[in-house]
């Protein structure tokens, strides 16, 4: 039985996107949730604990679920409620909006295609997509990838806004997005500084389509999902999540959490941030695509060239942009992922650079700079020493 609806009041902006090889890992150790604090930061009590106390915080998410993968052996760590006035603690199971980790899907798709020789890193958009603006003709793949190619972002745009303001369940012809700032020319001239895009990755999806005369949610199948044997992963267009899903809420005391899971439909946000997974794909994907088991050897290297830069929202430690990839750079050292927030959930996901170890923490609260600051530092020291107990490879 579902819990009673809650009275409807004053929303949080959406997120920017709201607005925006087979085998998945064995789940076979289940810390538990009451678990005290002790010893090392890195120990599975310690972690368990600081799950907790996120969860637990003013104004702090619902439910949590974290997934520290080392080879054969993992361990789930959750904490809370999947749903508010239900019992049951959030699964490895659970379908969940990732937000802008599905960047990351679609870099595989476009590195993949790139192995393929169907697309170039250094192809633009006036050759790939003439249709589109002149003035955005020299921007290359390899910039979009990375978040330096300029172009507007189409969830900025007033137009944008007063559409998914009016109805939030609008269905947006995913194609189209890019029409929203098709008056605009570039910020800045491309590869000449970085800014984080929605637009970037609709782009990339667009070219991916013009270079094999596929869907873009087909190559995601043949090129990701199959592959990696991710089952309960997709691109819906509408509003709703498969069950069983996690729960995602706005938070604002003194207020009650208001669930905001099925709010906004995924055809406004699309390759940039539509996809609909759970962890336990989430953790096998970042795994494979983190460890750079999805490219060849030079496609890797050009991937992996980094600027300064941030995800959105900052992942642990000092963040770097590669091609549809962060390098995040730990006390502990480097892992490689990305992270993501939308209405209703916070993303992280990180693989070791070697591929042998991932990790992933997922909270149904959207937590960013702008709107929770603190929370979004306690939230990434959580993220840190998750990679430390990962990169520590403690027994």
């Amino acid at each position: 039985m579902s819990a009673r609806p809650l009275p409807p009041r004053r929303l949080h902006r959406p997120g920017r996107c709201a607005t925006a090889l087979l085998a998945a890992a064995a789940l076979v150790a289940l810390v538990p949730a009451d678990a005290e604090a002790g010893g090392r930061p890195d120990s599975p009590s310690s972690l368990q604990h600081r799950l907790d106390e996120l969860v637990r915080a003013a104004g702090g998410p619902p439910g949590a679920i974290a997934i520290l993968r080392r080879g054969d052996r993992s361990e789930v760590y959750r904490s809370g409620v999947a749903e508010v006035g239900e019992p049951g603690a959030p699964r490895a199971d659970d379908h969940m909006r990732i937000a802008s980790v599905a960047k990351a899907f679609s870099g595989a798709v476009a590195l993949r295609l790139v192995d393929r020789g169907a697309l170039g890193l250094d192809d633009t958009l006036g050759q790939r997509l003439p249709d589109l603006p002149a003035a955005w003709a020299a921007v290359t793949l390899r910039q979009l990838l990375q978040h330096t190619s300029g172009l507007p972002d189409y969830s900025d745009s007033a137009a944008f806004r007063a559409v998914i303001t009016a109805d939030p369940h609008h269905v947006f012809d995913s194609r189209h997005l890019l029409d929203y700032v098709a008056d605009q020319g570039l910020l800045f001239t491309p590869g000449s500084s970085y800014r984080y895009s929605n637009s970037d990755n609709i782009a990339v999806a667009l070219m991916a389509e013009a270079a094999t005369g596929r869907r873009y949610e087909e190559l995601l199948g043949r090129l990701v999902d199959r592959p990696l044997g991710l089952r309960d992963t997709g691109l819906p267009q509408g509003y709703r999540l498969p069950e069983p899903y996690l729960h995602g809420y706005d938070v604002t005391p003194p207020d009650a959490p208001v669930d905001v899971s099925t709010l906004f439909g995924a055809s406004g946000a699309w390759a940039s941030g539509g996809i609909v997974s759970t962890p336990a794909d989430l953790s096998t994907f970042i795994g494979a695509y983190g460890g750079g088991r999805l490219v060849t050897a030079p496609t890797r290297r050009q991937q992996l060239a980094f600027v300064p830069g941030a995800s959105e929202p900052a992942g642990p430690g000092t963040n770097a942009a590669g091609l549809a990839l962060f390098r995040y750079t730990t006390r502990c050292g480097v892992v490689y992922g990305h992270t993501g927030n939308t209405a209703g959930y916070t993303q992280f996901a990180a693989a070791t650079p070697d591929g042998r170890g991932s990790v992933t923490v997922s909270v149904s609260e959207q937590i960013s700079q702008s709107t929770r600051p603190a929370l979004l530092a306690r939230l990434r020291d959580v993220e840190e020493n998750f990679v430390c107990a990962l990169l520590n490879d403690r027994p």
